[in-house]
């Protein structure tokens, strides 16, 4: 018996995609996208996505991403009256201190910036899909200092990373099958680990038993899908003030019917507060995720230079992409010895070398990716991992930094490695995101006071596509 390759238990233990789809009520029958567009906008209020990584950014088009939060720029951005904008946190890359400083500064200034421009806010705390990051950490200082909310929503609904909320438990879909997400080696994150599939008792785990699994309410699929948005709104405002809800979706009208309901809710007086992967983003503003997919001459510059892969993620699908990538396509290979970049003695010399061998390849023409070392090196707790994640990363930044030559185009591997290469190395400070490169990966304009203005930047999450998705994209772009 295969099994799967997330999981050591085999595939006849995990549901099949196929049937239980099969089983479910059929989808709302009423395209929900222009109303959800009509009614942002009649809202007069601008939803703000605060993301702790650019990965958040794979479901939307020609929407802004700011990478700081100052009173002015988030002034400017609320001054333009959008239907949403992205401000890139990088906070799971933080310590919990720092994570929380992060928020309480962020939520102060962006309720001065509304008062400022008198245009309301609807917060949206965009994280993993697979239940990853600093929850309920950034939820409750969001609440604290913007607070208090009638409802705090827990939707990690992800179409195209194959993310999936049945019955409260959320999947990974491997082929056929649906895996939870606590059998998943994203539940074993040194640093943000869980052990609970089923949401309510996830919350319960999370919040360390401050809210009880049997506390937690639902949207279900069925209420979704039969009810409507009028019956889901009115669920939402029958809750009591201060609920946790879990939100349940297996389809792009699933999260469609959510955001119209919470647009009606809204309408009618409740305050929410949400706690989403990408999915609900692109719903809420009423933006199709069957947009077509960005053509390379989009976002690759028109020089003779090779093109730039930068691959730090360590998730199991990263690496099973790479190692595709390696094997199929004419790239010329860099790998970067993590345990070279953590010895004090021979970091300078390594990324001397990495920096000489890459601006020759550049220059040369050759498409070139740069990965470290597939061995996972962790620390004693989550603390000291992240302590050396941070030491990686600044050697990505350090590379990018000192480039000689433009690449033709750049992806970068990764949440953390995405965006402290947009942030630290290119120096952005303002992007526009043009839309897709493949399903869930986004692709930003850099702006003017970036290294490489007009660059089009691909922000590849670690965990999505098939294994041979990165390789098809840079055949993609050598092709042109």
């Amino acid at each position: 018996m295969p099994s799967n390759p997330l999981s050591p238990v085999p595939d006849s233990a995990f549901p099949s995609k196929g049937a239980t789809f099969a089983a479910l009520p059929p989808v709302w029958p009423t395209d929900l996208l222009p109303a959800n567009v009509a009614a942002a906008s009649a809202s007069g209020r601008t939803l703000v996505v605060l993301d702790d990584d650019p990965t958040g950014t794979q479901t939307v088009r020609d929407i802004a991403v700011v990478t700081s939060w100052d009173v002015p720029t988030l002034t400017v951005e609320l001054s333009a009256a959008p239907a949403c904008f992205y401000i890139l946190t990088n906070s799971r890359s933080l310590t919990p201190d720092a994570t929380r400083a992060l928020h309480v500064e962020l939520a102060s200034n962006l309720r001065a910036a509304s008062a400022a421009t008198g245009r309301p806010i609807v917060i949206a705390s965009r994280s993993d899909s697979t239940l990853r990051g600093y929850y309920p950490l950034e939820t409750d200082t969001l609440a604290e200092v913007l607070g208090p909310f009638d409802v705090t929503f827990l939707t990690p609904y992800f179409e195209a990373g194959g993310r999936y909320t049945i019955n409260d438990t959320h999947y990974v879909a491997e082929g056929d099958r649906l895996v939870p997400a606590a059998a998943t080696p994203f539940a074993r994150d040194a640093a943000f680990g869980y052990r609970s599939s089923h949401l309510p008792a996830y919350v319960e785990e999370k919040t360390a038993g401050r809210t009880r699994a049997a506390d937690v309410a639902a949207i279900p699929l069925e209420l979704l899908r039969v009810g409507g948005p009028l019956a889901v709104a009115a669920r939402i405002r029958a809750l009591p003030r201060g609920s946790v809800c879990i939100v349940n979706a297996a389809a792009p009208r699933d999260i469609e019917v959510f955001a119209a309901a919470t647009l009606a809710a809204e309408a009618a007086g409740a305050r929410l507060l949400f706690r989403t992967a990408a999915g609900f983003v692109a719903a809420r503003i009423g933006q199709s995720p069957a947009q077509a997919l960005l053509a390379p001459a989009a976002f690759s510059l028109p020089n003779a230079h090779g093109g730039l892969t930068l691959v730090g993620s360590h998730v199991p699908k990263t690496s099973a992409q790479l190692s595709a990538l390696l094997a199929a396509s004419a790239v010329a290979p860099i790998e970067v010895d993590v345990s070279a970049l953590l010895d004090e003695a021979l970091r300078e010399t390594t990324l001397a070398a990495t920096l000489a061998a890459l601006n020759a390849a550049l220059a040369g023409g050759r498409d070139t990716v740069v990965y470290t070392s597939r061995r996972l090196v962790a620390g004693a707790d989550a603390a000291a991992s992240l302590a050396i994640g941070r030491r990686v990363s600044d050697a990505l930044i350090h590379l990018v930094r000192h480039l000689a030559v433009a690449p033709r185009y750049l992806i970068a591997k990764g949440g953390i490695t995405s965006s402290d290469t947009a942030t630290l190395g290119l120096g952005v400070r303002r992007a526009l995101v043009l839309g897709q490169a493949l399903p869930g990966v986004p692709v930003w304009r850099l702006g003017p006071e970036t290294r490489f203005p007009g660059l089009g930047y691909v922000v590849f999450p670690g965990n999505v596509g098939s294994d041979s998705a990165l390789a098809d994209l840079v055949r993609l772009l050598r092709s042109r």
